[in-house]
This record gives C-alpha cells, structure tokens and sequence, in this order.
C-alpha cells in the first residue's frame, strides 16, 4: 500500500521537530550544567577567599598586609603576574594591596625606578586621580579595559623597562553603585596565551565583588580597631583621673571642705585638690583647663602634678603661680592654658589667703552678704612671666563665714531657649540664699547643680557643654 505523500511530508515534520526539540534541550541541559559548574566554581572560590582572608584577619597585625594577601590570592586565581589593589580616597586612587612585580602606570616621578622593590614603595604612596591614565579612567566610567598588546598601545605609559607589560586588564571595584578602587591585573602567566581570556576577565571580574567585601570588612574593622583604642585610651585617662582626685573632704582646723565636679566629655579639664603643706596649712586649689576632653585633661594633670611636687618650694601664692606659668607657657601651645583658684587655709590662725590666675570670681558668705572678689592675675600659659602678675587677697576666717569657688561651667551654662548664660548673679542668689538657711554644702551643691540642669535643659548633666566643679570652705 502507497503511503500518501502528504503523511509522508508531516512524519518528516514531526521527526525534524523532535530532533531539534532534542539538539535543543541538549544544548539547554549542557548550558544549565556550565552554569552550574560556574556557579559552583564561584562557590568554592568564594569560600576559598573568604577562609583565607579570615585566617589572615586573625593573624596579621597590619592591615595593609591584609590586601597583600588579597592580591595575591587574585593573581594566583586569575593567573596573572601581577595585581594591584587600589582603593579610592576621595578623587584619587592609592595602592592598598600588591602581587607582583606591579609596573607603574602613570608617569608619578621625574626620574627612573630601577627595583621592582622600590616600584612597589612607590605605588603605596603616589596617588592617581580620578579620570587620569588608565586607572582613573576605570574609576571615572566605571567601566572595565582590556588591553591586548600593550606594547603597542599608547594608553600605557610605561615608566620601569625592568617591569614590561604585554597586557593587562582593569575592573572597578563597585559598593552599593559607588566605586571604591580599581583592581587591576598585568601579564598573563596562563600557558599558551600572551593576552588574558575572556575567562580569565570573568573570573576577575566575579572576584572583584569579593574583593570590596574585603574592603568593607578591612574598613569596619579598622574603625572598629580605632574606636576600641580610643576607649581604652579614654577610660585609661578617666580611670587616672578619678584616681588623682581626692577620696575624701578635709576637716582642717575649723575649716570644712567639700567639693564636686562632672566632666561633660568622657575626661574632664576641671579638677579640685587639697595640697597640705605643714601642720597648719592647707592649699585648696580649684582649676578649669582650656577646651575639653583628652587635651584639657593633660593640662590638668601637669598644673596638678607641678603643685604637689613643687608646694613646700614657696613662701607665697604669687610666687607659686608666676613658677606654674612659666612652666605651661613654656611647655604648651598658644591655645592651651588652665585658669586657677587656690585658697590658702591657715588653721592656726584661722585666715584664708586668695589668688587667681583668670578664673573665675570668688564668692564669699560674710555677715548675711555675699562679697565677689576676683584679684588680678591672667589665666596661666598665655603671657611670659615678666608680663603676668598675680595679687592676693587676705581675710581672717569668721564663724558662719564661708567662700564658694566653681568653674566657668556652672555659671555659663546657656538656656537653649534663650541664649542666655545661667550666669553669677543667679549662682550667687542660690548661695546666699543656702547659706540664710543654713544648708549644709552637699544641699547647696545638690540645689545649684540642679537649678543649672533645668535652666540649660541638661537633666542630670545630659548633653552639659562644659565640665562643671565647684568647692566650698565654710567656717565650723
């Protein structure tokens, strides 16, 4: 029996259909497996990169290194002789890991590097800017180069003929749409081929995504390692500093003291001390450095330490402030000195003695009154000694007497509604007041320093703009 020609032509069809139905889904089935061996290769170069990234983090000290490490890593995976890790500051590229014998780029000096040692000194601190040379440009368009055969081509300004290069390829490095560095790859070492493959740009373009994970990583741990530093070191100075000041409050004679004081930063250039000198003499001295935080707190610490071992030195307070400032003025900056308010107590004869070198008044409770007095003296470290001089001021000390010292902090303490300073006038208000009252001196401290909190806002010293001491001697 004849088979119709038209079933014939339509079996044809369908058997053609079928076979490229079957070319098809082979070469989609072999498609799916190279994509899968990539993905797994990328896998398992990914998990090699990261563990030998995090063994390095844990062992090296430098962090530098730590890209050295990357670099080459990248160089063996891509097989490369050389790369260069570039991170971008700003407008600029620095070389922040290197593999290799890594050529420059850019014509950086006006003479020739012959070491390749030196070369890679130099790229650690010469700069490329953002859309010069070959890097730049990379940075600037965010976009990858391949050169082929760089001998010949005249975007390769080739400064060290002891580092030849036949071809290179460059990719950005790219976070969250930023770019952050170049990477950039010099020589192909794969045999059999002078230029790299498009392979070979595959796996190092996947692999710069791993690359600015190190980065992030190397940034964050290094903000973390600096920030650690600085609390150590700030609660080092803090846990010094609460140590200099003194345990506990003199009863001398019939004089009582007490004293208080709050840092607005984490270290504090305010400080109070009580300095004995003999059996009958007690140095009070209250002091409030320039500027706050660490720098203050250093001046702080010499004012303190040259009055403890320099005390039984002098005969007078005036003599004892022209030396300290011919210490700080020698041995601070222009911008640093401390101002200083030192009561001398005479318990034998019941007298105070008073100097200051720009600190603020001092403010005296006498028969139902508040007298201010502030004698002349400059804040100490600004003037040589030949241009500075202080006067003292002498009172005997009478039963219901008492003086009320405090730092700059308490009295300028601003309203945030209205600018305004706290102020003396309110600060000697609150004193008299106390002392008609007969308060004791930790009530008079607990109401001005909560009285200063309302009116600048700062409930218990919260968001303080400067540190805030006070010292009260009061007649027993």
């Amino acid at each position: 029996m004849k088979i119709p020609i038209v079933i014939v032509v339509l079996l044809g069809g369908v058997f053609a259909v079928l076979a490229l139905f079957c070319i098809y889904q082979r070469a989609r089935i072999l498609l799916l497996r190279r994509r899968l061996r990539t993905a797994m290769h990328n896998s398992v170069e990914t998990s090699n990169f990261l563990a030998l990234f995090s063994r390095n983090l844990k062992t090296r000290a430098e962090f530098d290194n730590w890209m050295n490490v990357t670099a080459r890593y990248v160089a063996e995976l891509i097989s490369a002789q050389s790369v260069c890790i570039f991170g971008r500051e700003g407008d600029q590229l620095r070389a922040a890991g290197v593999s290799g014998p890594f050529p420059l780029l850019h014509k950086a000096s006006n003479y020739v590097m012959t070491k390749p040692k030196y070369i890679l000194e130099l790229l650690r601190r010469e700069r490329i800017r953002v859309g010069e040379g070959i890097l730049g440009s990379v940075a600037e368009k965010n976009q990858d180069i391949v050169i082929e055969d760089a001998m010949n081509d005249e975007r390769v300004n080739l400064v060290d003929p002891l580092v030849p290069i036949d071809c290179l390829m460059a990719v950005p490095l790219v976070s969250e749409g930023v770019v952050t560095g170049v990477m950039c790859a010099v020589n192909s070492t794969k045999p059999g081929s002078s230029a790299f493959t498009s392979d070979q740009l595959a796996r190092f373009k996947f692999i710069s995504t791993q690359v600015v994970l190190a980065q992030n990583i190397l940034a964050a741990y290094a903000n973390l390692s600096e920030q650690q530093r600085i609390n150590q070191e700030l609660e080092f100075a803090r846990n010094l500093q609460r140590s200099l000041l003194p345990k506990t409050f003199p009863v001398w004679g019939r004089f009582s003291v007490q004293a208080f004081t709050r840092a607005s930063k984490e270290v504090s250039g305010d400080f109070y001390d009580f300095v004995q000198i003999d059996d009958d003499q007690l140095l009070v001295v209250i002091g409030d450095a320039c500027g706050k935080g660490i720098p203050a707190c250093m001046i702080m610490f010499m004012t303190r330490s040259f009055i403890r071992s320099n005390i039984d030195r002098f005969t007078s307070l005036k003599d004892l402030l022209l030396e300290l400032n011919d210490n700080l003025y020698r041995d601070t900056g222009d911008e640093r000195y401390i101002t200083l308010g030192c009561c001398l107590l005479n318990k034998r004869d019941m007298t105070l003695e008073y100097a200051r070198g720009g600190h603020t008044e001092l403010l005296v409770y006498v028969r139902e009154h508040i007298r201010v007095i502030y004698p002349d003296g400059a804040a100490l470290g600004i003037l040589p000694s030949e241009l500075s001089d202080f006067d003292c001021f002498h009172m005997e000390f009478t039963p219901t007497m008492s003086v009320l010292m405090f730092t700059d902090g308490v009295n300028e303490a601003t309203s945030p509604k209205t600018g305004e300073y706290f102020g003396v006038k309110r600060l000697t208000d609150l004193y008299k007041e106390s002392c008609l009252r007969g308060d004791s001196p930790e009530d008079l401290i607990y109401n001005v320093i909560n009285t200063v909190d309302t009116f600048a806002e700062t409930p218990n010293g919260e968001g303080q703009e400067d540190d805030q001491t006070m010292v009260i001697i009061r007649h027993i």
